[in-house]
């Protein structure tokens, strides 16, 4: 009978993160998520203003109506979170350039929804520097680097 329940290392044999042996390596760099934030940045940019000309061309086709869809365009960077680490890669495009991804602490995959809550806190967190004090001091004091969002969601942000 097959145990439902993740196998977890022991601490004092292999990996010292208390994650299942077949994982990779936990520890990215924070400079290497900082780096890929800056670049997805950019990406973002690129994807919220395709979205604008995409609703501007449906909103002359439906004479206005598909205008109303403009109130979607400030949850851009959460909608483009979803679709790049709820995807098959895992990773947005700004981490796959510094060759992370994003991985469940149980080993499974991350879906849609916990990808967009995930880039959600993230928002939340940076909003405030209170927030992103005590989210970023989360992964100078842990020794896998996991930042407060990515703890409060059961993921890790590990090398590809």
């Amino acid at each position: 009978m097959l145990n439902s329940q993740p196998r977890y290392a022991d601490p004092h044999q292999g990996s010292a993160y208390g994650l299942p042996m077949s994982l990779p390596a936990i520890r990215a760099s924070l400079g290497g998520r900082s780096l890929a934030y800056l670049l997805d940045i950019l990406f973002i940019l690129g994807f919220t203003t395709f979205l604008w000309f995409a609703i501007l061309i449906l909103g002359v086709v439906t004479f206005g109506l598909g205008w109303t869809l403009f109130a979607i365009l400030p949850a851009s960077g959460i909608l483009y979170s979803a679709l790049t680490v709820g995807g098959s890669r895992q990773a947005t495009w700004g981490m796959r350039m510094m060759g992370l991804r994003v991985i469940a602490t149980e080993g499974g995959r991350v879906d849609m929804i916990t990808a967009a809550v995930h880039a959600l806190l993230f928002y939340v967190a940076i909003s405030t520097f209170l927030l992103w004090f005590v989210d970023v001091l989360f992964g100078f004091v842990r020794q896998d680097r996991r930042l407060g969002h990515d703890v409060l969601l059961g993921l890790a942000v590990v090398r590809a």
